[in-house]
């Protein structure tokens, strides 16, 4: 029988916290009308509400104390507050800590705020739906040697069965009330969701390397992996440019780049060509390294800064990179380099920094290449002369992709548009709106085109019809640009997580949570076994794929 305590928060809930349409307009996460919400922000912030939850919750963990509280950033901070406040004014001494939903970019670059202590651990929030924000606060807290107990909410929407995450962790999943228990208070037949199997979580870390003193201040794309047949190449915060074994994460060498003032050091994610890696580094120069033993086969050292990719043409022995430059007249510059030797083939000057990186065609003997100028350029391969130009109204700082079979190019730009162009003069075919900055490079993929925006969304594009097919809405940022495997499509995001997702429906049929922003491509194995993860943080995490493991 419920308590009296019990009845008075379920008639809070029913009168102050659930609200329909009819009353005031909601708007789901994927920006479509809701029918019904339930907010605890209007009742969190009262002390005697406050007072009755950590009632409510000693009489139900009484016998777990000594514990300690946590809860993810913001919603979760007045609740843990008053809980611990609460138990304190009854004389039970509790921790007490918040996890970001993203490390800080300054001060102490905390991902946890509080101390946490060795005592048990109880995650609460108002409400349990997907559980993916637990979920992330799990990750975090585990990766700091610490184990979860209980996850609590005071309202579970889903069946126990549907956490299997947790379950299989030994994590408790416990609340106050379920969406039952109001199924007939507020007589909403469609109150319950539809019931779902959980995303599969089939994924198991094989190795975990990550390089010294990453700079969490710049939230962008860094130095993406990539490979060879045998060993895994990518640049760090520290200076280091890192060649590890795909198959055991071991350091095979490392080469240390020059010193910039600003803490940026390889932005530039590499590209080998004939046993030779080539990449850009913030102290200026261009380096193109020995893949065995990571001596210099040469260093190219005209710039002052280089933040581009690098792209090969084989054919030309050539290599395409931006530049950039302190000058007032000349900030920045596409140039060709000789692949083997390094010299200098040709130069485009730009008004702007050039950070994007250039896509090269051989059928077309083309190189197209952005600008901080919100400009395209489509120049000559083979001696740099400028072929067409194409304006946006933003800054342009990743790149491009070729669609050959129908001779487009398409990139993204900060003005929140994602182009198709004619390859052949840069006249307009198709721009597409969306919801914010486009910071990543696009995936062409059976007659499709996938593009991932800083709205949070990854957008498929029919390439017959020009209009989108699908949205799929993910819970952070997405700098990095998505990428093909055995017929998935993979996109990491600011969330900390790595979605696959069906290319052709836009469902998602798998994840991977990692701790840190994904703000890079993933690279695959050659076998297509083992998916190399990097985060923001300088992190490579390899992954293993098992069908057979769910969540």
């Amino acid at each position: 029988m419920d308590s009296q305590k019990r009845i008075k928060l379920k008639q809070l809930i029913i009168s102050e916290v659930f609200t329909t349409k009819q009353e005031q307009y909601i708007v789901s996460k994927q920006g479509i009308e809701s029918q019904w919400l339930f907010d605890f922000r209007r009742i969190l912030m009262r002390a005697e509400v406050l007072d009755l939850l950590g009632d409510l919750f000693w009489e139900k963990y009484s016998k777990m104390h000594p514990f300690q509280l946590g809860c993810l950033e913001v919603a979760g901070i007045p609740l843990v507050t008053g809980l611990s406040y609460s138990l304190y004014q009854k004389k039970h001494q509790i921790n007490a800590f918040f996890v970001r939903k993203s490390r800080k970019k300054h001060g102490l670059l905390n991902m946890v705020e509080g101390t946490v202590s060795d005592e048990k651990v109880i995650l609460v929030d108002d409400i349990i739906n997907s559980g993916d924000s637990f979920m992330r606060q799990v990750e975090v807290l585990e990766s700091l040697g610490k184990k979860v107990e209980v996850v609590f909410s005071i309202l579970q929407f889903r069946n126990d069965s549907y956490y299997e995450y947790f379950h299989k962790k030994g994590i408790r999943v416990e609340s106050l009330f379920t969406l039952n228990d109001f199924y007939d208070s507020l007589g909403i037949t469609n109150l319950l969701p539809k019931e779902q199997k959980p995303v599969a979580m089939p994924f198991t870390v094989s190795w975990y390397f990550k390089s010294e003193q990453p700079n969490y201040f710049y939230v962008v794309p860094k130095s993406a992996p990539t490979l060879d047949d045998e060993k895994l190449y990518f640049g760090s915060d520290s200076g280091n440019f890192w060649a590890l074994e795909q198959m055991t994460g071991k350091v095979v060498w490392k080469f240390k780049v020059g010193f910039h003032a600003k803490g940026k050091y390889i932005f530039s994610s590499p590209v080998v060509l004939n046993n030779i890696v080539y990449f850009g580094a913030y102290d200026g120069n261009v380096y193109a390294l020995d893949t065995a033993t990571g001596k210099p086969v040469w260093i190219f050292m005209e710039a002052d800064w280089v933040g581009s990719s690098p792209a090969t043409a084989p054919d030309l022995d050539l290599v395409f990179i931006g530049l950039e430059f302190g000058l007032f007249k000349k900030r920045g510059a596409i140039a060709a380099l000789r692949a083997t030797t390094g010299e200098k083939v040709w130069e485009f000057g730009t008004t702007d920094y050039v950070h994007a990186s250039p896509a090269y065609s051989k059928k077309q003997q083309l190189v197209v290449c952005g600008s901080n100028n919100n400009m395209v350029y489509g120049l000559n391969a083979k001696t740099g002369s400028l072929r067409w130009q194409c304006a946006t109204e933003g800054e342009v700082k990743a790149g491009a992709a070729f669609d050959e079979q129908r001779g487009w190019v398409m990139f993204g730009s900060h003005d929140s548009y994602f182009y198709i162009i004619r390859s052949s003069d840069g006249q307009l075919v198709k721009k597409i709106k969306t919801g914010f900055a486009i910071y990543s490079t696009p995936l062409i993929y059976n007659d499709r085109v996938y593009v991932s925006s800083l709205d949070k969304k990854l957008y498929c594009i029919n390439l017959a019809t020009l209009q989108v097919e699908w949205e799929f809405q993910t819970n952070g940022r997405i700098f990095a640009s998505p990428i093909e495997s055995n017929g998935s499509v993979y996109v990491g995001a600011n969330d900390g997580r790595l979605y696959e997702v069906d290319p052709i429906t836009g469902v998602n049929t798998a994840f991977f949570q990692a701790v840190e922003r994904i703000t890079n491509a993933i690279a695959v194995s050659g076998d297509g076994d083992r998916l190399f993860l990097p985060t923001f943080a300088n992190e490579i995490v390899c992954l293993k794929r098992s069908d057979t493991m769910q969540l």
